[in-house]
């Protein structure tokens, strides 16, 4: 069995037995999001687990989690499990590591700058307002099928404009398969040798050569044409670092895919999730709505509303605390280190917990209760939260770098939404988590449509 970290007495942190062969593994399997939140309530904030032979750290606390991600990043490399991820996103922002990765994140950087990503808003209204006009009232819905479909159109015409239109049900179902395939792979790569490939399915490799064929046609037939654009890929091509090298097509493919897999799946999860907590707190759907109508008088936003619809966006970040797209984050060592006075040796996988820290009663009294009061200016003025109470985008050095465009694409979708419909939760259908790579419903989330009465723009009504 691998050494585990041990204290100047030589004791091990806290944590559960487990089983002598399997670890801890069975529990994770039946229920991990509540197996890792017992785990941390009973043992505290360092708890040491194996799932089978692999030991596995799990820190809660955000002290010893700015440890990691800010003020030691460099001792730890993504965990092993991001290698499924790999074997699809290659080595891109979310996969890659030491110098190659800042390299390509100081080219990729300025193409989410906030000057650059408000050219998107309206791309996404439009979006979302297509959606919409399919919609009527009485309908049942998977709002999270939903949510996908859009957010992938999103990502796509922000992406590409318009070269994408002809492949988007190839791209929506090639990433279906994939996403549906990921949790197994993550998991096996924890028990398989570093150097070993991981196994995959024929489904699987159709699905990934099917987005290679996209995605690489769409970068050859720009760089042919030279068509001039106002997209991200047009942003990425034209990017340059310190020397004046640009991205090559095998990069610009990476990327792209990181930004097809993370940029649509994280923000349909916290639109999917914002969607079903508002349906179970009709006070807090009513206020949203009042906010939207005296900010917006019925015309749709634009990306100069975003910071005028407070409220709504304090709903979709009190959403990502409880149910956080991104709900763990895991790192490897790469040299020993000491904390809290345990000496963790190289290699000591580590698991960081968004889950379970933004539940956390010392950060967030009654944290089951839906509050989006909790993010306001004056509540957070009157208790300041801990840094890394609260970071549903990761932190340090590695912080979501589309993390502003997700907030803002957010914001606008739910205003846009909400200033049309309202939903309730279809009786008797339990909605259950699927802790995978993100943090999603297992079987959707089925809702009724409500159409609002349709108010007509206010003339004159302050831009």
């Amino acid at each position: 069995m691998k050494r585990g970290p041990r204290d100047a007495k030589g004791n091990l942190p806290p944590g559960p037995r487990g089983n002598v062969l399997l670890g801890s593994a069975v529990d994770l399997g039946r229920n991990s999001l509540k197996f890792l939140t017992r785990c941390a309530r009973e043992y505290g904030d360092i708890v040491y687990l194996r799932f089978f032979n692999t030991p596995i750290v799990l820190l809660t606390h955000p002290n010893e989690i700015e440890y990691v991600l800010v003020k030691n990043p460099g001792n730890f490399v993504k965990s092993r499990d991001y290698r499924a991820l790999k074997s699809v996103l290659g080595n891109g922002l979310l996969t890659n590591e030491g110098a190659e990765w800042q390299k390509q994140r100081k080219l990729v950087q300025p193409t989410f700058r906030h000057e650059n990503t408000d050219r998107y808003a309206d791309v996404m209204v439009l979006a979302t307002t297509r959606m919409l006009d399919s919609w009527r009232g009485g309908e049942t819905r998977d709002i999270h099928q939903q949510m996908m479909a859009l957010t992938l159109d999103v990502v796509a015409q922000s992406l590409f404009g318009s070269d994408v239109s002809g492949h988007a049900g190839g791209v929506e179902q090639a990433l279906a398969v994939l996403l549906n395939q990921f949790d197994g792979m993550a998991g096996l790569a924890f028990l398989l040798p570093e150097k070993l490939p991981l196994p995959s399915t024929l489904k699987f490799k159709r699905a990934v050569k099917q987005l290679d064929r996209i995605i690489y046609g769409i970068i050859h037939e720009r760089r042919r044409t030279r068509k001039a654009s106002k997209d991200l890929l047009e942003m990425l091509l034209l990017s340059q670092d310190a020397e004046g090298s640009t991205m090559s097509d095998e990069q610009l493919r990476d990327e792209v895919m990181t930004l097809f897999l993370a940029g649509h799946e994280t923000t349909a999860n916290a639109l999917s999730w914002s969607w079903y907590l508002l349906a179970q707190h009709p006070d807090v759907e009513e206020r949203l709505f009042e906010e939207i109508r005296a900010v917006l008088h019925g015309k749709t936003p634009t990306a100069r509303d975003v910071g005028r619809l407070p409220y709504t966006e304090m709903i979709v970040k009190e959403a990502m605390r409880l149910y956080p797209p991104a709900w763990a984050v895991g790192r490897q060592a790469v040299k020993k280190f000491e904390l809290a006075g345990f000496n963790f040796p190289a290699g000591t996988n580590i698991a960081i917990l968004q889950w379970s820290t933004q539940r956390d009663p010392r950060f967030f009294p009654e944290p089951e209760k839906f509050d989006p009061e909790r993010f306001s200016a004056e509540s957070l003025r009157a208790n300041p939260l801990p840094r890394f109470a609260y970071f549903p985008f990761g932190g340090g050095p590695r912080v979501c770098v589309g993390a502003g465009f997700a907030m803002m694409e957010a914001i606008l979708l739910l205003a846009t939404m909400a200033q049309r419909f309202r939903m309730t939760l279809v009786p008797n259908r339990k909605v259950k988590l699927l802790p995978s790579v993100t943090l999603r419903p297992r079987n959707g989330i089925q809702m009724v449509l409500h159409e609002r009465r349709r108010e007509a723009p206010v003339r004159g009504a302050a831009d």
